[in-house]
């Protein structure tokens, strides 16, 4: 698999640039970088779980969660610097949907067919279940109903404190996470056993490589991908809050996904849950924001103002992800379940 991979980078980053050059048709680029984009994330994923075997499942879930939202986070600017707002909120609202209900759906079911019952670490996941309701319930819910009452200007002013409270908020949660309460919840003794006995791929300064390599790959054609947006919804009748709520969050995060169903397939929950939870709150308390004060130096400020819809779909994510994940063990029909929600999801913004 991983040689069709290095296949489709070998030939998608060259015709991704000589397609650019030429002006091929928006459609063919358009599918030319997608795939593109998900080869290089595939790579992403091989190096973090190298990683994550050096480090343990804490740091190596945070760094996959980390660089699967790098490509988010540069798709995002791209899309932002165009004045493609629409698309950047909506390609938020699919990251944060994406990863509780899609991810972490097919990682409880693949996981689940392999093995009847997993379990991960339970204080994890009821700490996370507090900063999810915060980033979504808190932070996203307030700014839609403040800003029925407030004028542009002052909106977003009100997201760019909020913005600021929730950086703060999220640099402090890695502090405690791996400094001030790092191994007081240990994670379930038979993952540890099986990372210890499990060899990496690679070496840990070669995966740090080909992450950075992957990474700058997946900046440039993302650029370019950014472009072909508007034509393509054209072309296939997809609106803009369409495609940045499924497509580009799919393409985008398309290295958590790859590695969280490899993880929960071998039976590492901690480090796939780790990925799923963990990217959901760094894209809610940390990409967000960041894209809210970086909007400030371009001609169309953002602000954290999202639609009925899209709010409607991130609250209902976490609390299900919450109700799912509170008990530290889950199975394959709670996977469907959550896979269920995402698909029906999927169905209304199709259809929107």
């Amino acid at each position: 698999m991983y040689k069709v991979f290095f296949l489709m980078i070998a030939i998608g980053f060259p015709l991704s640039v000589l397609g650019s050059l030429l002006h091929w048709p928006v459609v063919l680029l358009f599918i030319i970088y997608c795939l593109t984009i998900v080869a290089l994330a595939s790579f992403m994923g091989r190096a973090t779980e190298s990683i994550a075997i050096h480090t343990g499942p804490r740091v190596g879930g945070l760094l996959n969660a980390t660089f699967g939202n790098a490509v988010e986070l540069i798709i995002a600017f791209f899309a932002l610097k165009a004045g493609l707002i629409t698309v950047v909120l909506a390609s938020l609202t699919g990251s944060v949907i994406g990863n509780l209900l899609l991810v972490m759906g097919l990682s409880f079911f693949i996981g689940g067919i392999k093995y009847k019952r997993q379990t991960f670490n339970v204080f994890d996941a009821r700490h996370n279940s507090g900063l999810l309701v915060f980033a979504v319930l808190v932070a996203f819910v307030i700014p839609e109903i403040f800003s029925q009452e407030m004028e542009p200007k002052n909106t977003y002013t009100l997201s760019v404190g909020i913005s600021i409270i929730l950086i703060l908020l999220y640099l402090a949660a890695l502090y405690f996470k791996l400094v001030t309460h790092r191994g007081v919840y240990q994670t379930s003794d038979t993952e540890n056993e099986a990372v210890e006995q499990e060899e990496a791929e690679w070496g840990k300064k070669k995966a740090i490589l080909i992450l950075l390599l992957a990474t700058l790959a997946v900046a440039y054609v993302s650029e370019s991908l950014v472009h072909t947006f508007e034509e393509v919804g054209e072309a296939f009748g997809w609106t803009e809050l369409f495609i940045g709520v499924i497509v580009v969050a799919i393409v985008g995060n398309a290295a958590e996904h790859a590695s969280a169903i490899i993880m929960a397939y071998k039976n590492k929950m901690d480090i796939a849950v780790e990925i799923a939870v963990g990217s959901t709150l760094q894209i809610a308390m940390f990409v967000a924001p960041l894209l809210v004060l970086i909007s400030f130096f371009f001609e169309k400020p953002m602000s954290l103002v999202f639609t009925v819809p899209e709010l409607i779909a991130m609250v209902t994510a976490v609390l299900l992800a919450i109700v799912i994940s509170n008990d530290g063990e889950t199975n394959w029909f709670e996977g469907a379940t959550v896979l269920a929600a995402y698909f029906i999801m999927g169905i209304g913004f199709f259809l929107l």
